[in-house]
């Protein structure tokens, strides 16, 4: 995973009133779960970051270890929940959650998909139907993307989790989820339709 630093400052006011206002000047709430509890909970660290710094976090296509540092205090962690408003897409809101080198994280990492499919060649259409797999291990054993071979995958054929293996990462995501296929196109059933004409008309 690639590494990035991002500077915060500690909250003080954690009302909805302190919150709009910290937005209006640019500034996003944010929280950090860590290893400390309360009542059993996750004990959480308010701060803020400026939206300049946050959105090279949020509009990447990247998976980030983020080197927190919040006035002066190090943390590493990875950033595990987004609320954005519903109309104007805005961050109003951000939770990161610490780790270490001990300790094994669940997070969503992108698929890429390598080699041409012999369903493509042969006029198919190849779906990706999910973007990320959620893989568990220790933060520093995480790819930043996962390759899929789909040179063989043909017409009518899908790979699904459960088919899928990557060295030293647990699979979280269910065994059942299709990650692509190669779905039959109208020129490829013309084609296909053709080709049967042809056979027969020999015949």
């Amino acid at each position: 995973m690639k590494e990035i630093s991002v500077t915060g400052k500690k909250r003080v006011d954690l009302g909805k009133k302190a919150s709009k206002a910290l937005r209006k000047e640019g500034y996003v709430p944010c929280n950090l779960y860590g290893e400390k509890k309360v009542d059993g909970k996750p004990e959480a660290l308010a701060f803020t970051i400026a939206f300049t710094e946050l959105r090279k976090l949020i509009y990447t296509p990247h998976i980030y270890v983020i080197c927190l540092d919040i006035e002066g205090e190090k943390h590493t962690a990875i950033m595990k929940e987004i609320q954005f408003h519903p109309v104007t897409d805005a961050p109003l809101h951000v939770d990161f959650y610490e780790v270490n080198d001990q300790k094994p994280i669940t997070i969503g990492i992108p698929v890429k998909l390598n080699g041409l499919a012999q369903g493509v060649r042969d006029g198919g259409r190849l779906n990706l139907s999910i973007r990320k797999i959620d893989v568990t291990a220790p933060y520093q054993q995480i790819p930043e993307h996962l390759d899929v071979d789909v040179t063989a995958l043909r017409i009518g054929k899908s790979i699904k989790v459960g088919e899928l293996s990557f060295e030293g990462l647990e699979l979280a995501t269910s065994k059942d989820v299709v990650v692509c296929s190669i779905k039959m196109t109208r020129n490829a059933m013309a084609a296909a339709a053709a080709a049967a004409a042809a056979d027969d008309a020999a015949e």
